[in-house]
């Protein structure tokens, strides 16, 4: 404490000397702090003119965009410039910001920004304002940058081997890999890429790495950094069909306050949230699993598990949708994800909901007929397949719904029905609802197959009665086959160690020769099989045993074995019913010790099976087969996580160069298979050179050994001869001291 004053003995004073007493600490209590300057100051500029009574609207509003785009302006940090005499505002207003960086932040990122259809942003510095009054009018031509043209992301398209991609991912390491037969050149390796797992956008654009932050695309020769989405511990993600959005999920709900969120507060709580993936602006959020409604007896319904993907997209992106089980479907209108008509579609117990993907006949109708309008070709209608189960004595459905107009298409009433699998094949040409369905005593489950057909009128619907209950079903890709696991093992529902479930797999194939109707083409009985994977391009199919502890067997299938053309051998088959089902043909079996995931890759030709250490710990890596079950490649990797093949998008070619390509295919063939006979001599080539280089460095080896030895031993000579001058000899003699013989009486 400051020392005590003395008092002036005066007594005209009546107040104390202040001289010496320390106000310091006052000071700083009261202290007025003064204006930083301008340097975070902004001006926006093109806003709406409005009145007071849209005054506090319109500063919300504009608050709430600069947050959504990580941005976000200083509290009270906004002021609208007014016109008294008008009573309304003059189109531009005053934005500060914490910080410098921030401010320069906010204007690279909300300048040009569309605020509404009539209004976009222009932003300037407020220190700017001088040095534009100050502008010297004199032109001076601009010096024009020099051009750098950007990377493709779809460089890898135009390989000239035409070889596809793959990512495998080991350990901490990620690395992308060119595809040939016999050897996988590395494009890049990366340590630490991602923290979680990794993904590819479904046309192989982009690459996404999961971190703990959130989400990062790469993509381009260079593998750079094309966006980031902050979404803090993303667990889950999902592009749209035409990589427009993206979907995050997290298990932690969102938290305000993460350094370059674009979440706000009406974000907070939720867990799942879209994105546009070319702009990165966050488009809507949403909780994880809706509120399911209470059952029937006002009980509150059970908490269900989230579904994934939990939204689903329409296949030309316009749309996305998600299920509130038991409630509605809602479905959203891009890119403002609003919902569409402003309302939820109510199905009162709706269970399940899937989309009709656009096959090539409708991507070709739809460019005949911009090609002949000149400009953008009327939108397709999109369709929706739901179904409902039995609610009191309404029996179950599975409905066909038209969006947007939300026109009812077909109804097909269900009886006795435990689950229903809506399985769309992929040109959208049919819709198989696979049904479990019990029998009144609700002891045995069997199933039916209920077939729409999409391009017929009224949609007829097929049924095909199984006795067994069917574990997988599977479209052939761009064919009118599908193939079917089924099973009647009693330990079916009770797999346990050692158990291996008896299974039968079925194909069945459209009779057009015939009465029009689907027909079973070939049983394979006592399989262990309970996987199917049909080749992208369609005919080959390889059955797999997976999950089992005790079989591991690879089938490879063909099933047009008897013609290389598809519609041949089925018209062929046909015609005669005896060799209807001739051309299903078994091309090898193997076996891959420990298999957990099976894929082709894009062009069908090639199959990748791994062994992932997510699974188990035992000979983890991954197996590279030809379409015939030949083995082409076999890496066994310690802690072998991920194997992905790079997706393709549609290919370019009309059908009419698809056709001259096929006509001739024995030529191109003949130049393929001359490239794949030098790559092998190639391959060789390098491996005799590899032996010679290991050879010779033995052989040098040897040669420096001997030399040291030799330059040694030369040393050591005459400590030898030493030594053997100085050498003890000792013998042994042996020398009979007493020699005694005794007779023995028998």
């Amino acid at each position: 404490m400051p020392e005590p004053v003395p008092v002036a003995s005066s007594s005209s004073s009546k107040f104390p000397d202040d001289e010496g007493i320390d106000y310091s600490d006052i000071e700083a209590k009261y202290e007025i702090p003064y204006e930083d300057g301008f340097d975070s100051v902004l001006v926006i500029d093109n806003i709406p003119i409005v009145d007071a009574a849209k005054k506090d609207r319109l500063v919300t509003a504009i608050h709430k965009r600069f947050a959504q785009k990580g941005c976000p302006v200083k509290e009270g940090g906004l002021h609208v410039c007014w016109d008294d005499s008008a009573g309304k505002s003059k189109g531009y207003i005053f934005a500060e910001f914490a910080s410098r960086d921030e401010a320069t932040h906010a204007l690279a990122t909300m300048n040009g920004f569309p605020f509404d259809a009539k209004h976009t942003f222009a932003i300037n510095w407020f220190t700017d304002i001088e040095k534009f009054v100050n502008l010297n009018e004199t032109y001076v031509e601009p010096k024009i940058p020099e051009f750098k043209p950007k990377e493709h992301l779809r460089w890898w398209l135009g390989d000239p081997q035409g070889r596809d991609q793959f990512l495998t991912y080991r350990q901490d390491d990620v690395a992308i890999h060119w595809h040939s037969k016999t050897t996988s050149d590395v494009v890049v390796e990366r340590r630490n890429w991602t923290d979680l797992f990794t993904a590819w956008s479904p046309l192989g654009t982009y690459l996404a790495s999961i971190h703990r932050p959130g989400i990062k695309l790469w993509g381009g020769e260079s593998w750079s950094d094309l966006g980031r989405f902050a979404h803090p511990l993303v667990k889950l993600i999902d592009f749209s069909p035409n990589e427009n959005y993206l979907v995050t999920w997290s298990q932690e709900a969102i938290v305000l306050g993460t350094p370059g969120s674009q979440f706000t507060e009406e974000d907070e709580g939720n867990n799942l949230a879209v994105w546009d993936v070319k702009t990165g602006r966050l488009l809507r959020t949403f909780p994880a699993v809706p509120e399911a409604l209470p059952t029937a007896d006002g009980a509150p319904a059970q908490k269900k598990t989230m579904p994934w993907p939990a939204m689903k997209w329409s296949p030309d992106d316009r749309y996305a949708a998600r299920v509130t089980v038991g409630q509605q479907i809602s479905v959203y209108e891009l890119p403002g994800m609003g919902l569409l008509g402003k309302k939820s579609h109510k199905v009162d117990g709706v269970m399940d909901f899937e989309w009709c993907p656009l096959g090539d006949k409708d991507h070709d109708d739809a460019a005949k007929e911009k090609a002949k309008k000149g400009g953008a070709a009327k939108e397709k209608e999109s369709v929706m397949a739901y179904w409902t189960p039995e609610i009191s004595n309404q029996p179950a459905r599975v409905t066909l719904l038209g969006f947007p107009s939300r026109t009812v298409l077909r109804v097909k009433n269900l009886f006795n029905v435990s689950d229903c699998k809506l399985h769309w094949q992929n040109q959208g040409d049919y819709l198989c609802v696979k049904v479990d369905r019990h029998t009144k005593t609700k002891k045995s489950i069997f199933c039916n197959l209920e077939i729409f057909r999409l391009r017929e009128k009224d949609f007829p619907v097929e049924v095909i009665e199984l006795k067994d209950t069917v574990t997988d079903f599977a479209w052939e890709p761009k064919g009118e086959r599908f193939a079917i696991v089924t099973s009647s093992d009693p330990n079916l529902g009770n797999v346990g160690p050692g158990i291996t479930i008896k299974t039968e797999v079925v194909f069945y194939q459209l009779d057009r020769a015939g009465k029009g109707d689907f027909r079973l083409l070939k049983t394979l009985n006592n399989k262990t099989s309970n996987t199917i994977r049909w080749s992208p391009k369609g005919r080959h199919v390889v059955l797999v045993t997976v999950g089992s502890s005790s079989k591991f067997d690879l089938e490879f299938w063909d099933l047009d074995f008897l013609s290389d053309d598809r519609k041949d051998a089925t018209s062929r088959a046909a015609a005669n019913k005896e060799d209807w089902g001739t051309g299903v043909q078994l091309l090898a079996t193997t076996e891959h010790y420990g298999v957990t995931d099976i894929e082709w890759d894009p062009s069908g030709r090639f199959v990748a099976t791994s062994a992932s250490a997510w699974r188990h710990s035992l000979e983890n890596g991954y197996y590279i087969w030809d379409f015939r079950g030949q083995e082409l490649q076999k890496h066994i990797l310690d802690r072998f996580k991920q194997f992905l093949w790079r997706p393709r998008p549609r290919t370019l070619l009309s059908k009419e160069q698809q056709k001259a390509i096929r006509k001739n295919l024995k030529e191109y063939s003949r130049v393929f298979d001359e490239e794949d006979a030098a790559e092998e001599s190639s391959a060789s080539k390098e491996l005799v050179a590899h032996r010679k280089r290991l050879v010779d460095e033995w052989n040098a080896w040897r040669a420096r050994i001997k030399s040291e030895v030799a330059s040694s031993g030369a040393s050591k000579k005459g400590k030898e001869k030493e030594e053997e001058v100085r050498e003890e000899i000792e013998e042994w003699i042996e020398e009979v001291l007493e020699e005694t013989i005794e007779v023995l009486e028998s």
